[in-house]
């Protein structure tokens, strides 16, 4: 019989009695014991399956090879008797006559580069103290996320971490860092619990395929969307990659210490797509995961060669395995999605209740981005913008629309925002204010679905930005003072919005990439955080550290009720200035109401301000000025050049 083409395997995947005959609801993967371990593969498709063992991640001798038994839904499985912790092992699927060598889909473990998925014993990778670890309690107010690489973390030599663990998850557990180890200038987690943000978003944490884990890392760098095992800390991060324990407890040791030190960590989860279409997902039940085209090939919505079929039910139901692992296995306190856009509603409504049902589940996050990096087969309700009232309102987005409106847009150097001063754009920045929740430009939805921010790790830094439109050959490494002032009013913009803030890390200390919009595969040098400009950028990064603790006193700004943004009263001032005033409601706030002016002007205006005593919390240059007895104001205030200057009614 000739081998089905792409487009016949399309037409089977798609019919009903497929799913009917092959959905399987139970346990995937090694299923450890000390007596014995299974091992249970899906690949309804296959002719044959046999597992090879070895004892080793990377070359060695092979210890045996077993052949699998097919059961019902298109299981196939084995048992292997003995203490099997450490044992390392690939499948051969067989599959129209074709035979394809591949690891484990639901591998926890693998060896070096992931090519070798292994058994594991969970409960022996637990680091010291671990089954104590629990979820921080954040509330809403706290919500601040702060984004960074594992390698961006610590590679910096002035960081003060230890040389053997720059660049890795262990870093993250080194308490008390100092810029050259000086006692005074705080570094990584020690600079973290002093800036206050109260969530890590970690860019990609499982294993992903460009970085070779055999080799030395000087001249390697990548961002690591990506995946090779979905369910696997990537190896390069640990400080041996050769042995697949070490990954698993190093990375578990880096989320305890940061719930030690009260902070959440957000995982980004990029199940859109695959780095190479040569995966185990693909080599156990060819095309099944990937939508297709028409003619059966690969659709290419991710813009990396596939994408995933998240309609497609067993495809759907590993995407929420992976998930509920990581939440189980790892503690992770939110996830990140990476192009949400190429997901069905259906699934991401489906991973929230689950979600949802575990111990604790419903404070976990979840937010995306809501687009997609090119044409999609996605002939269903996608996870976008314009479908965003059917998501559930605890499911959040980035919004490229608030973004876009303070800084300008992402994809043109020199087109500004309103904080550079572009004409019109006062209006757009009055919706952001409100979560875009009183705008048309969106769907209906809550206001803590907005996920505000003006940097994130894809195009230009902040700092960068505002240099590109500021010069036509800017200097960014030098100091330059509009270009700190568009900065603080940025980030006074979008720190007081509605939704949940989310930083770049660096964006506090004018982080630079000299330009480059596109750092993924860029030197390591390049792209770590430069410790030394906390030092040099103090002034901003304590303008940054002010706000947040501003905003946690001024619990509604993050409510995720309706109702608020309708709280909000805009005043009657002068384009393109925007004021507002929002009152405290019924949570306990450190202040009755918020009055808020931005100006973007290079000269000061005077405003009035409304009736009532107003404490000046930040005059758009310190933002701690309510940490202590600082002015009271009535009647008229004059506003300083390029500042958003905040208001407490006592």
């Amino acid at each position: 019989m000739a081998a089905k083409t792409p487009a016949q395997w399309k037409t089977l995947f798609e019919n009903v009695p497929f799913h009917r005959e092959n959905y399987y609801t139970g346990p995937l993967g090694p299923d450890y014991t000390p007596g014995g371990t299974c091992l249970r593969l899906w690949a309804p498709t296959a002719e044959a399956v046999t597992v090879t063992l070895y004892h080793k991640g990377d070359g060695g001798a092979v210890l045996g090879t077993e052949p699998l038994v097919r059961g019902a839904h298109g299981v196939w499985s084995v048992w292997l008797p003995g203490e099997q912790h450490g044992r390392y092992y690939t499948f051969a699927v067989t599959v129209d006559g074709i035979t394809r060598e591949t690891g484990d889909p639901y591998a926890r473990a693998a060896g070096v580069n992931g090519v070798r998925s292994m058994i594991v014993d969970l409960a022996r990778t637990a680091p010291s103290g671990w089954e104590r670890d629990v979820r921080p309690n954040i509330p809403p107010a706290q919500r601040a996320v702060w984004e960074v690489s594992v390698r961006d973390f610590s590679q910096d030599a002035a960081s003060g971490v230890r040389p053997a663990w720059r660049g890795k998850y262990m870093a993250f557990t080194q308490q008390g860092t100092t810029l050259h180890s000086d006692g005074i200038h705080p570094t990584c987690l020690n600079y973290l619990k002093r800036l206050g943000v109260k969530y890590v978003q970690l860019m990609p944490i499982f294993d992903f395929g460009s970085v070779d884990e055999a080799k030395p890392l000087l001249r390697q760098y990548n961002w690591g969307y990506d995946p090779t095992n979905f369910n696997v800390p990537e190896g390069s991060y640990s400080t041996d990659p050769t042995r697949g324990e070490v990954r698993i407890r190093e990375c578990r040791e880096m989320i305890a210490a940061l719930h030690a030190a009260g902070i959440g960590v957000v995982m980004d989860v990029v199940y859109n797509h695959t780095y190479r279409t040569e995966n185990p997902l693909n080599s156990t039940v060819p095309y099944y995961f990937f939508r297709q085209n028409p003619d059966g090939s690969f659709s290419n919505g991710s813009g990396c060669g596939n994408e995933f079929a998240s309609e497609r039910p067993m495809a759907r139901k590993y995407m929420i395995d992976s998930l509920l692992y990581w939440a189980q296995e790892y503690h992770i306190d939110g996830f990140r999605f990476d192009l949400m856009g190429l997901y069905d509603v259906d699934t991401m409504n489906t991973a929230r209740a689950a979600l949802d049902a575990l111990p604790g589940g419903r404070d976990i996050l979840m937010y995306g981005e809501p687009w997609q990096g090119g044409g999609s087969q996605l002939h269903r309700y996608e996870a976008n913008k314009a479908n965003l009232a059917m998501l559930n309102e605890r499911i959040g987005i980035f919004c490229d629309d608030t973004r876009d409106a303070i800084k300008g847009g992402c994809f043109n150097a020199r087109e500004p925002g309103y904080a550079e001063g572009k004409p019109g754009s006062f209006w757009d920045v009055g919706g952001a204010v409100a979560a875009w929740c009183r705008s048309d430009r969106l769907p209906p939805h809550a206001p803590s679905q907005i996920v505000s921010y003006v940097s994130a790790h894809d195009n230009f830094t902040l700092w960068d930005k505002l240099l590109c439109v500021r010069y036509e050959r800017p200097e960014f490494t030098a100091s330059d003072p509009v270009a700190l002032a568009q900065n603080r009013l940025a980030a006074g913009i979008y720190l007081t919005c509605m939704g949940i803030p989310f930083l770049q890390a660096g964006e506090e200390f004018a982080r630079t990439k000299k330009g480059e919009d596109n750092s993924y595969a860029s030197s390591a040098l390049l792209n770590q955080l430069d410790w030394k400009r906390t030092a040099a950028c103090q002034g901003l990064v304590e303008y940054y550290r002010g706000l947040i603790g501003l905003r946690n006193a001024f619990p509604r700004l993050s409510a995720p009720d309706p109702d608020t943004p309708r709280a909000v009263r805009f005043l009657p001032v002068e384009a393109p200035l925007v004021g507002w005033v929002l009152p405290a409601g019924p949570e306990r706030a450190a202040w009755k109401a918020l009055c808020v002016f931005y100006d973007p002007l290079a000269e000061t205006r005077v405003v009035s301000l409304p009736e009532g005593r107003w404490k000046l919390l930040s005059d758009g240059t310190s933002s701690t000025l309510w940490q202590g007895e600082s002015t009271v104001c009535t009647g008229e205030f004059s506003l300083p050049s390029c500042s958003a200057v905040i208001f407490g009614l006592l």
